[in-house]
């Protein structure tokens, strides 16, 4: 038994095809089928089940096929890890970044490592969760910082917690909400002016139509819904408009005196929970460590 009879048994258990499989893997059908026979008179039993042009595991081939996958899963990363010692680098970060950590962390990590790691190459993508946690179990990512509330659960997925934020209603300096020199403001004061934020969970949503009333809620209440926050703030430099989420987004704008964060009462309870998500056995790379280290130096309010 051999690494590649085991990529052979689960080509065809992913393909369900001889024929199919044997392209996918670059050989002939016939070298495919005397490799999986080769692989069950090693086992001494039967893997596949022959039905026509449909190919199926037995109950023994799915055990089997389960237990090459982690091996192969760990021959791959033992190759990986040798590879990045053999070539005296600590290899690229790739990563995904939710709209919340975008928003605080995309900018200043890129020019962060231009100015301090230009060697180094780093690839960011953004995109919907299922996207990007499919690019994470492909090994075209090697982490993600996300939504913690967002992540469904699974046996595969390393879920580590790295900030909490608080979330807040944001206005440019101008707005016409300002000039009444209000201590406090309540939601209803909000409602004449559009809302804008990304798109909010259920358990933010119930949260928000909790403490304010029902015309908080966000299905009716958000005029303007975007994914990414940075065109939001964007938005509310240039507009009326209130932005809710993060205030960390926002951070820039307040610091320079274009943005300012309305204080609405009562306080909004919850605040925004990130994690960053990884492969459980995964390797890391020396340089993901560059990237931890900035998130948890910029990642706070």
């Amino acid at each position: 038994m051999n690494l590649k009879q085991l990529e052979h048994l689960l080509a065809v258990a992913d393909a369900r095809s001889f024929s199919r499989a044997a392209l996918r893997m670059h050989i002939t059908q016939p070298a495919l089928s005397r490799s999986i026979r080769l692989l069950e008179e090693t086992l001494g039993a039967r893997l596949i089940d022959r039905m026509g042009r449909r190919n199926e595991l037995t109950p023994l081939g799915e055990s089997v096929a389960a237990r090459a996958r982690l091996l192969l899963f760990g021959a791959e990363e033992l190759r990986r890890s040798v590879d990045m010692v053999k070539k005296g680098h600590s290899g690229p970060i790739r990563i995904g970044l939710g709209s919340g950590p975008a928003a605080v962390l995309m900018t200043p990590f890129m020019v962060h490592m231009a100015r301090h790691h230009p060697q180094v190459h780093v690839s960011i993508t953004r995109g919907a969760l299922d996207l990007q946690l499919g690019q994470l179990r492909a090994r075209t990512a090697d982490a993600l910082v996300i939504d913690r509330r967002a992540v469904p659960p699974a046996d595969d997925l390393a879920v580590e917690m790295v900030a909490e934020l608080r979330a807040g209603f944001i206005c440019r300096s101008g707005h016409p909400l300002l000039a009444r020199g209000a201590e406090a403001y309540t939601f209803d004061d909000l409602l004449p002016y559009p809302l804008a934020s990304t798109t909010l969970t259920d358990e933010i949503g119930n949260l928000l139509m909790r403490q304010y009333g029902p015309r908080a809620n966000p299905n009716t209440a958000v005029g303007l819904r975007c994914e990414e926050m940075d065109s939001l703030i964007a938005t509310v430099r240039q507009t009326d408009v209130v932005f809710f989420g993060i205030v960390a987004a926002a951070r820039q704008g307040i610091v320079s005196g274009e943005l300012v964060e309305l204080p609405v009462r009562p306080l909004f309870g919850a605040k925004g929970m990130f994690a960053m998500i990884t492969l459980v056995g995964r390797t890391e790379s020396p340089s993901l460590q560059l990237f931890r280290q900035f998130v948890q130096e910029h990642m706070h309010d």
